[in-house]
């Protein structure tokens, strides 16, 4: 999943360099700044629903696989992120501790959200935590598919126990 969303992510910054390419030399001198501006926004709007959608798909892709786990319980409550940090690539990590309440071990699978300040979803993670014993708790790492810029908070948007 994330090889096919990272390429995505690719595609859709090269699509909006192109189309603003042809928007900014496909002006005339006839038209005016209005005109200018009404087909960058036009084409900004495009690639923006297309990147919008590749973010649907990936949140849509992770609930599926999380609803996918069989006997899976909700514990969301059980599982706290810790704030993102941007590594030298750009990737944005945030640390993910589960809780196992329960009196056996289990493992999770934790679906982390990535949101802009503007709280607008920018990419989604799934992390497992393997055989967390009875009473304890266990880390790992969530890390976005691709490179993120600006204020990025992590959220815990489900959490299933198995």
């Amino acid at each position: 999943m994330a090889a096919r969303h990272r390429t995505r992510w690719a595609t859709g910054g090269a699509a909006v360099a192109l189309a603003l390419s042809a928007v900014l030399t496909g002006c005339s001198g006839d038209d005016t700044p209005a005109d200018t501006a009404s087909k960058a926004e036009s084409a900004v709007a495009s690639i923006a629903s297309g990147a919008s959608e590749a973010i649907e798909s990936a949140t849509a892709e992770a609930g599926r696989r999380l609803d996918d786990i069989q006997d899976g319980i909700d514990v969301k409550g059980d599982v706290k992120v810790g704030a993102p940090v941007a590594g030298s690539d750009g990737r944005v990590r945030a640390e993910v501790t589960v809780r196992n309440s329960d009196d056996s071990a289990h493992s999770f699978a934790v679906q982390v959200d990535f949101r802009s300040s503007g709280g607008d979803l920018v990419d989604t993670v799934i992390v497992t935590i393997d055989h967390v014993q009875a009473g304890e708790s266990a880390t790992a790492t969530a890390r976005s598919t691709h490179a993120l810029s600006g204020d990025v908070r992590a959220d815990v948007a489900r959490a299933v126990r198995y």
